[in-house]
């Protein structure tokens, strides 16, 4: 297909796997693949189609090559990165910039892209070399669908390969089927773990860089593992979705995807979310009694004037601290059970059973994690003593494991359709438990764009710092802020029925300090806005938007929860703090300035409005407005 290649990649491969690269009959996959096997030099390459036989091998070379190692249950599997490979490296996750749009990528931690090329293209030189390497083809979203996206990913990491055959659906013959005018439209994913350490972990990370070309769509990563800087379909496939979907009309966003579930009604309607992390969107997606579609990211379209929305991946990359059978029992559940489930970053004790912190039992004294060798009371180079596991320690495993899962809505190739979108911050004194947007710009600017965390003395050091997160996406939005923004308004106006847009707190704290209601009180707040969705609920309106009445709230607590709402707390939930909420905006200003110089005016003049009504509100009513009592 290419007499640059074609005798390399005869040599690398065998016969099998040499007939499955060319039956695609696709040019710009098979100089992708010889490019890279020229330059990184592998020792041989497996190319890998959809069947459960290739999958299979797959898992095995994980095994046989010290990637993952067996556990008490058969078909789950424990990998550990690094002790300094356990977090994304924000630092070294660049995108390379051609000179014309350097300067409006200046904030996003950009490199020239000359520069950026020679410097990655340096590191990647013979950073195979002796290694094999897998070449697997995947789908971003369902496959044959106005959603799809398919990917290809080259890699020395059988870890990596594993993972993803967990977290995304299988394109091979996909692939096979493009027609001409489609083969050329893809992401790329070259990825090398690099030099090994005896326990296979990745040495050289002084030189672990991730760099993303969104000019064409391929993500170059070097020397890592941890999953957040070396599976290619995870964030940096996002980031290369947020700028082609920012061209195209459509939007890649940080959400989750539900359906609320009203029995009592015989309905169903379909939520997505975004929370910055802390903020409460996995136990949001994992409500009891609803049902989940995704968890992480989501892609929208307008399709025939309907709002729809896909989960772009296949399984769950999630969190493990804390999971436990009482705050998590769906998903503790499937940790228990022999199915296939790559832990990482945990303790293996000497019985070959997982162990982890806040997992509710108690875990041995010894045995091996992200350390090597651990005995409690060990301490690092650092003299840091080391826990049972990583603070950032992973699960990876099918979401289709989930008994709440909708399957229809997660095979659903033209999506769902999106009725309600959710925006979680997390304060302490300022927004409100839930409050409707009045329309859809209001909801992206004054719900999406103000979306902020504030740290604990537990986290930072310094309690009530405010952390801006427009829309929940700003370690992964790939184009300035104020066109993106720009971008979420259109599509949604665009839409004949766009979605009511919600904002949620679930941390609003007492006058001493306290949470005034409990972790599941989410729930109710969830079908609050599903009611509202439907037409249901009269409401109070606020400079902002619209609150519930208290007979609402009072009754779905008891429904739901069976607990008792005092209208002290609501009254004290909903009251509209005035000079709170001119603070969180002139926040956002400052922030959209700092990261966007050329962030269009209308977006400001849309804030100074807002803040003026707020300032008149608060010469008619006083600072803290209780519910009821605005009347515009």
């Amino acid at each position: 297909m290419n007499p640059k290649y074609d005798d390399l990649l005869k040599s690398k491969m065998s016969a099998e796997s040499y007939a499955k690269l060319t039956a695609l009959k696709n040019q710009k996959v098979y100089d992708f693949v010889g490019e890279f096997a020229e330059h990184c030099d592998p020792a041989s390459i497996f190319v890998c189609d959809d069947s459960e036989k290739d999958n299979q091998y797959i898992r095995d070379q994980a095994l046989a090559k010290g990637e993952e190692h067996s556990m008490a249950l058969s078909k789950q599997t424990i990998h550990w990165d690094g002790y300094g490979d356990q977090a994304r490296d924000k630092v070294n996750t660049r995108y390379m910039v051609y000179p014309e749009n350097l300067e409006k990528m200046k904030t996003l931690n950009s490199v020239a892209y000359d520069e950026g090329y020679k410097e990655i293209m340096g590191i990647a030189k013979d950073n195979m070399k002796g290694k094999d390497a897998v070449v697997k083809f995947f789908a971003e979203g369902p496959t044959g669908s106005v959603f799809t996206i398919p990917c290809v990913q080259f890699t020395d990491s059988w870890y990596v390969a594993h993972s993803e055959s967990i977290l995304y659906r299988t394109a091979y013959e996909h692939f096979l089927n493009m027609k001409e005018s489609e083969k050329g439209d893809f992401f790329r994913f070259i990825h090398s773990a690099g030099k090994l350490d005896d326990r296979g972990c990745s040495v050289n990370l002084d030189e672990r860089r991730i760099y993303m070309d969104t000019q064409n769509n391929i993500v170059y990563s070097m020397n890592d593992q941890y999953a957040g800087n070396s599976v290619g379909l995870k964030k940096h496939a996002m980031r290369l979705a947020i700028n082609k979907s920012g061209k195209e009309g459509w939007l890649c966003e940080h959400m989750f995807v539900m359906a609320c579930v009203n029995k009592e009604k015989n309905r169903k309607t379909y939520f997505t979310g975004a929370y910055p992390s802390a903020c409460g969107k996995t136990s949001t997606a994992m409500i009891p009694g609803e049902q989940i579609v995704g968890d992480d990211i989501a892609y929208f379209r307008n399709i025939n004037g309907e709002f729809r929305a896909v989960n772009v991946e296949f399984g769950m990359f999630g969190i493990i601290k804390d999971v436990n059978a009482k705050d998590d029992p769906v998903i503790y559940e499937n940790l228990m059970k022999d199915q296939e489930v790559i832990f990482s970053n945990i303790l293996l004790g000497k019985d070959k059973k997982p162990y982890w912190l806040g997992q509710g039992v108690d875990a041995p004294d010894e045995g091996l994690n992200h350390f090597g060798e651990w005995k409690k009371g060990v301490k690092d180079a650092k003299g840091n003593e080391v826990g049972v596991a990583h603070g950032n320690a992973r699960y990876t495993m099918r979401l289709d494991y989930l008994d709440n899962i909708d399957e229809k809505g997660f095979n659903a190739k033209d999506g769902v359709k999106v009725e309600g979108i959710l925006y979680g911050g997390r304060d302490s004194d300022t927004t409100v438990p839930v409050e409707e947007s009045p329309n859809w710009k209001d909801g992206i600017l004054l719900k999406a764009a103000t979306l902020e965390s504030e740290t604990t003395s537990a986290t930072l050091g310094a309690e009530g710092v405010r952390k801006p997160s427009p829309m929940a996406n700003m370690d992964f939005v790939s184009y300035p802020l104020g066109e993106y923004t720009i971008n979420n308004i259109k599509f949604g106006e665009s839409v004949k029925n766009c979605p009511k847009v919600f904002s949620t707190n679930y941390f609003m704290r007492g006058p001493k300090g306290e949470f005034m209601t409990s972790k599941l009180a989410k729930k109710v707040w969830l079908h609050w806005a599903e009611g509202r969705i439907h037409g249901e609920y009269e409401t109070y309106d606020t400079p902002t938007g619209k609150i519930p009445l208290y007979k609402d709230v009072k009754e779905l607590f008891k429904k739901y929860l069976d607990e008792d709402f005092s209208e002290a707390d609501y009254t004290y939930l909903f009251t509209f703090r005035c000079s709170k909420w001119v603070q969180k905006l002139e926040r956002t200003k400052a922030f959209y300035e700092k990261m966007d110089a050329n962030t269009p005016k209308e977006i400001y003049d849309y804030w100074d409005a807002a803040i003026a009504k707020i300032n008149a509100a608060k010469e008619k009513y006083g600072d803290e407005i209780k519910p009821g009592d605005y009347k515009g």
